[in-house]
């Protein structure tokens, strides 16, 4: 570590102690899994802080080298702040990174080399009327329900291909979203424009903007403490709900693989290679006395096909359908089928298929739970496939 970075480090330390400090003067009114917060006296600021981690097991075996591999890793490591500032009608989010994963370094994001991305997000929510809300700064955009449900809120171990194949992920930018009741029918339209490469980048814009259109539709009413964007039935929902989710991104001159994800493509010249990505999903999640049913699709397509390319775009479909059980003592069984097929011969993905079951017990909701999954995993044009399984770990105060 450098001095640099030891200094960062102390000085985050120092602030950490002085506000923990200063919380132990008082006895916050909070429990489990809600986090540590205060409120000004005179009601015009807030602060909730949560922290979060994951611990890993991963053991994974390869039918067609009958070798195997192992490792334990943290997955995840975050830290959490948000709340109200002068009214509360105005809100902000604050989440930072620590793992490796969630720090990767991207030397061509104009970072310089060795910066790490540390801001996952960093957004300001102001509700300027009954029904809207603009959201300015980086953070998930309304993409499909998968990746926007919290990782600390999953059903197994971690998403599926769907979601790291073809999500649109994290960007800076403005988000216009909506909330309209109709007798017991939810209506929520979301509008978002952005810079289109992705978290914590300082680069110029690489070609243009994106653009996204979400639309959810609740026929049935609200779900519980918001679990449409919340993994399993911890609610245990008494009448039958359902959400469905429609997005359609568009990602003018895309340089990266994935448009907000993977790697940046070049040309056989070596100047980045612009293509732009369209993609499409259709989500839904049903919920009712302890079961669930969350599926998706996703259709990601390119405007050219550019065949002197570092890399490909990550074109293609998938589709995934999960569900799951939860038992009156808190464990569940589930049950997940996946499966990812490149558009073309210039795509830069590769054609797989997984079949997931997944047991997990929990503990005090999502905020302490323990969780496995055993993946087969195979592809259409091997005789050979994997298999993979994975023990995890959550914790969060």
């Amino acid at each position: 570590m450098t001095f640099k970075e030891s200094t960062k480090t102390f000085f985050f330390s120092l602030v950490l102690f002085t506000t923990f400090a200063a919380w132990s003067q008082q006895t916050p009114d909070v429990k489990f899994g809600s986090g540590i917060g205060f409120t000004a006296k005179d009601t015009s600021f807030s602060c909730k802080f949560n922290l979060r981690f994951q611990s890993l097991f991963v053991y994974n075996y390869d039918q067609a080298t009958e070798s195997s591999s192992s490792q334990f890793l943290i997955r995840r490591s975050r830290l959490k702040f948000g709340g109200f500032a002068f009214t509360k009608n105005l809100e902000y989010k604050v989440e930072l990174g620590l793992s490796n994963r969630d720090i990767s370094v991207n030397n061509e994001d104009g970072n310089g080399r060795d910066a790490s991305r540390v801001i996952l997000d960093a957004v300001l929510k102001w509700k300027f009327s009954k029904n809207w809300a603009l959201w300015v700064g980086q953070t998930k955009l309304p993409g499909n329900r998968e990746r926007v449900i919290s990782s600390a809120d999953l059903q197994f171990v971690d998403r599926s291909l769907v979601n790291s194949r073809y999500n649109i992920d994290r960007d800076a930018g403005l988000q216009l979203r909506g909330k309209y009741s109709v007798g017991n029918v939810i209506i929520a339209p979301t509008f978002a424009i952005s810079q289109g490469e992705g978290r914590n980048i300082t680069s110029s814009n690489f070609g243009g903007y994106d653009y996204t259109f979400h639309l959810d539709f609740l026929p049935f009413g609200g779900f519980a403490s918001k679990g449409d964007y919340v993994s399993s039935d911890l609610e245990r929902e008494p009448t039958p709900k359902l959400s469905i989710g429609v997005t359609y991104d568009y990602n003018d001159g895309a340089v990266r693989q994935g448009g907000q994800l993977g790697r940046f493509v070049r040309n056989d010249a070596g100047s980045y290679a612009e293509n732009s990505l369209s993609t499409f999903f259709v989500d839904m999640m049903f919920k009712y006395r302890g079961f669930s049913i969350l599926s998706e699709y996703a259709n990601k397509k390119a405007d050219q096909q550019i065949n002197d390319l570092s890399r490909g775009f990550n074109t293609g479909t998938g589709f995934s359908a999960q569900a799951g059980y939860l038992t009156p003592v808190n464990f569940e069984f589930a049950l997940r089928y996946t499966t990812i097929a490149r558009d073309d011969n210039f795509s830069g993905i590769s054609d797989e298929n997984q079949f997931t079951l997944g047991l997990s017990q929990f503990i005090v909701g999502h905020n302490l739970k323990v969780q496995s999954d055993f993946t087969r995993i195979t592809f259409p044009d091997q005789d050979d496939g994997e298999f993979q399984f994975r023990m995890q770990l959550e914790m969060q105060f």
